[in-house]
């Protein structure tokens, strides 16, 4: 954070604790900073940061339901919205999108799926649209059988525990990468397609792409699909989300697809990843079900990181307990 204040002199500067910002404060000041930033801190910190006065577009980039508050007080100011944390449509979509209308801001996905989404949707007229679908990299144990994995998590769930944690393509932090070998991670971009494209669950799909180098495609009515690829990289779909309508100059490695050779493609297990039919089961319930499925899985996937006894295969258990409590008193 010192190395980020000290590069680009930011009006402010939030951090996780008290102890944090002190520390980021007697950094800058030991390092001479001339244009000591506001530094803030914890869940106030955050709005703060999103509501600075200088700021016409507001990327969210914050893991988990934390995202949502912010994400609120900035479009109450008519800030744009570059959403990168899906968590605040999935627990808020019912409150954001007419929040979005309201105040009559932009919100474009900054993330690699939505955003490829989106760029595949310039052009297409209203009603053209029949149908998403969404790809993914399959996750840590994308090349495990079902019953591979699961006699993995029997017999050596220390080793589910380091690989569950690591990504075969994308660098993401520790809780989103835990969501992509579970695969709520796209069950999760399933219910954040719905809010942010109108399109009902029965018509986003979701397809296994190991290269991870199409991003997602859109299917319209005359049954043409138009994709997006591009290398494993999130520059791209920040950047586009901050410079729509434009096309930015960038000095970015060009895809090259000999050099890449074949493309595959193949349907999940839902047996092996049943996050997948618990995200589909609570978007289309609808109403509170996203923000509990939601809240549950930020609780599950941390009991999991912090190694308290909570297995690989008791992740979607948590959940669907959870969901299944919160029936009796749905709204």
């Amino acid at each position: 954070m010192a190395d980020q204040v000290m590069k680009y002199s930011p009006k402010v500067a939030s951090l996780s604790t008290p102890e944090a910002a002190a520390e980021l404060r007697t950094l800058l000041k030991e390092r001479g900073c001339t244009d000591m930033p506001e530094i803030v801190h914890g869940a106030e910190g955050i709005v703060e940061a999103a509501t600075v006065g200088s700021a016409d577009t507001v990327v969210t980039g914050i893991v988990g339901a934390a995202g949502l508050l912010p994400t609120i007080e900035a479009i109450k100011l008519g800030k744009d919205i570059a959403l990168a944390n899906k968590e605040t449509l999935i627990s808020g979509g019912p409150v954001i999108n007419p929040l979005v209308e309201k105040h009559g801001i932009n919100m474009l996905p900054a993330d690699s799926e939505h955003s490829a989404i989106f760029q595949c949707l310039q052009g297409v007229p209203p009603g053209g649209l029949r149908r998403v679908i969404l790809t993914a990299s399959g996750g840590a144990f994308r090349d495990f059988s079902k019953d591979e994995l699961f006699d993995m998590c029997e017999n050596d769930p220390r080793a589910v525990q380091k690989k569950a944690t690591t990504h075969p393509n994308w660098d993401m932090g520790a809780k989103i990468t835990l969501d992509s070998a579970t695969m709520m991670n796209k069950g999760l971009e399933v219910i954040e397609a719905h809010y942010l494209f109108g399109a009902s669950y029965d018509d986003i799909d979701i397809v296994i792409h190991p290269q991870s180098i199409v991003h997602s495609m859109v299917e319209t009515q005359d049954t043409s699909c138009i994709a997006q690829l591009g290398w494993a990289d999130m520059r791209l779909p920040i950047v586009y989300s901050v410079s729509w309508p434009h096309r930015l100059k960038m000095p970015y490695k060009p895809l090259n697809l000999a050099e890449i050779g074949s493309l595959t493609f193949k349907a999940p297990d839902t047996e092996k990843y049943p996050c997948i039919a618990l995200a589909y089961e609570a978007g289309k319930k609808g109403g509170t079900m996203t923000a509990v499925l939601n809240a549950a899985n930020e609780a599950a996937n941390e009991m999991f990181r912090e190694d308290v006894g909570l297995g690989f295969l008791d992740i979607p258990k948590l959940i669907e307990g959870a969901m299944e409590a919160h029936k009796e008193d749905f709204k």
